[in-house]
């Protein structure tokens, strides 16, 4: 499967990014997993009121996917991993990633810095590597959004500094999910509604 091949919907409104053949191995290794994605990204509306809401803590819009995602048994999940050595163990829990499911690995980052970007992508280098998942996918703003913000007078909440799309391809292409097959569906401007 190529990203041509996804629904007219999704490739209309997000942007969207692969590396390792994710899609094909979502599509064929994990036909539910896949759908639900597929329908969750079909269902997400860019909200006028979601967008300018307060900062701090969970933004509407991380809490929208992660709500959406619960409702089909995905979960927040911490893996407990160690190295031994000669009977010596040493503790190496990865970070919580958001949504998991099968072995499928899914973040959302809305509003956070950049650099949060290495956190979820050596996870999932970490966890592919242990076999523990077999994809990871990434829901991040596309650089065009920033047009709305600048318009909506937030850029300055925002600015280049925190999740956009043109920070987290160079991770990536750089190598920053190591072997991991990763996705990447960018939410653009043609999904915002005023309300």
């Amino acid at each position: 499967m190529a990203i041509e091949d996804l629904p007219e919907f999704i490739r209309k409104n997000y942007e969207v990014h692969e590396w390792k053949h994710a899609s094909a191995i979502l599509k064929s290794d994990f036909p539910a997993e896949w759908q639900e994605l597929i329908d969750i990204l079909n269902d997400f509306r860019l909200k006028r009121t979601d967008v300018l809401a307060p900062g701090g803590g969970f933004s509407p819009i991380s809490s929208w996917f992660d709500l959406a995602f619960k409702k089909r048994h995905w979960e927040e999940k911490s893996f407990e991993t160690k190295i031994v050595v000669d009977k010596y163990e040493i503790l190496s829990p990865t970070h919580k990633v958001d949504c998991v499911k099968n072995r499928v690995a899914l973040e959302i980052e809305w509003s956070n810095k950049d650099p949060f970007y290495d956190r979820d992508l050596n996870n999932f280098r970490l966890l592919f590597d242990l076999r523990a998942i077999s994809v990871g996918v990434l829901i991040t703003k596309a650089d065009d959004l920033s047009e709305i913000f600048k318009g909506l007078g937030i850029w300055s909440k925002y600015g280049w500094s925190s999740t956009w799309m043109k920070k987290l391809l160079p991770r990536i292409e750089g190598g920053g999910g190591g072997g991991c097959p990763v996705l990447v569906f960018g939410i653009t401007r043609k999904l915002y509604v005023e309300e």
